[in-house]
This record gives structure tokens, C-alpha cells and sequence, in this order.
């Protein structure tokens, strides 16, 4: 099912998000309906679920061909995932569905490895680099209550999102 994007300042966008535990037949829900609505925003990449409204450490995420892309372990659900390893970091630009209108530069590991559980209940571990490990690290920032404005690496270097036409 397809849900509404919550914006910022909606208060779950702001606090760490709830472990989630054992796989139940909700938690299988909210992995479906993070791929829908992930799935229905044109040149979206990834979805925490804190963005649709579910104040729980889950996120989906595919950068199948995004041309910034290295690594790219296609279309993935993780719940209560965590980075166990990581090395970089290089300053990027980064925009987030949650907040429409501005972008900002953000620094970011380039390579991390990102241990969670699949859907299917089983424990998976990712090697990410570039643009994907940006997307992973984005989105855990979700679930740690955070939004990339939290991250931008100076003031002046958050700027109003470009509209194409």
C-alpha cells in the first residue's frame, strides 16, 4: 500500500526510532508498503520508515541504476540495521523526500558495511560504496532521528531544491 510522506517538522522525523524485533505479519506490511511508496516517488532511492509515519528501525532502498551507483544489492528491505563498519567520508549533495524543498551538502562515508535482518527473517550483511552507502547512511539516520539537515557541513551549504522542467 502506498502511504503519504510525512514532512518535517513531524515529530517522528526527530526521534530514534523502536527496534523491531521479531518478523510478524506487521512488520512483512510495513516492508511491502515501504517498496510501494518507495516505488511510487519518481527518482527515489530509499524509504526509513519514521518518513511514512511507523516510528520503527526499518528501510527500503534500491539504486539499480542510479549513474552515481558502484555497489548495488538491488531492491532490499532491513529492519534494526546497523553500520559495522565504515571509511570515508567525502561531502555530497543530498535531498530527502521529507523535506521537498532544499538540499544540502552532507559529508558521508564512502564505503560502509551495514548488518540487518531481511524480511525473510534472515541476517544480511552489505558492502556499500558509493552512492548506495550514502543512500544506506542516509537512511539510518532516519531511524536514529535525524534528517541530512542535521548533517550539512556548514550553513551556507543548504540550498532551495531545483525544479526541472
Amino acid at each position: 500500500m502506498i502511504r503519504p510522506v510525512v514532512l518535517l517538522p513531524e515529530a517522528v522525523l526527530s526521534r530514534p526510532a523502536a527496534r523491531v524485533g521479531e518478523i510478524d505479519d506487521g512488520a512483512l506490511a510495513l516492508a511491502a508498503d515501504l517498496v510501494d511508496t518507495m516505488r511510487a516517488y519518481p527518482h527515489c532511492v530509499g524509504l526509513a520508515a519514521p518518513q511514512i509515519g511507523v516510528g520503527v528501525r526499518a528501510f527500503s532502498l534500491d539504486v539499480t541504476g542510479h549513474p552515481k551507483a558502484r555497489s548495488c544489492h538491488g531492491e532490499l528491505v532491513l529492519f534494526d540495521p546497523e553500520i559495522v563498519l565504515a571509511e570515508g567520508p567525502v561531502v555530497g549533495r543530498e535531498g530527502c523526500m521529507s523535506v521537498p524543498d532544499l538540499t544540502g551538502d552532507v559529508a558521508r562515508a564512502t564505503r560502509v558495511v551495514v548488518r540487518g535482518m531481511t524480511p525473510e527473517g534472515e541476517e544480511r550483511v552489505l558492502e556499500c560504496d558509493a552512492f548506495e552507502a550514502r543512500a544506506v547512511q542516509h537512511e539510518i539516520d532516519h531511524l536514529d532521528g535525524l534528517l541530512f539537515l542535521d548533517r550539512v557541513v556548514a550553513a551556507d551549504r543548504v540550498f532551495r531544491r531545483r525544479v526541472y522542467r
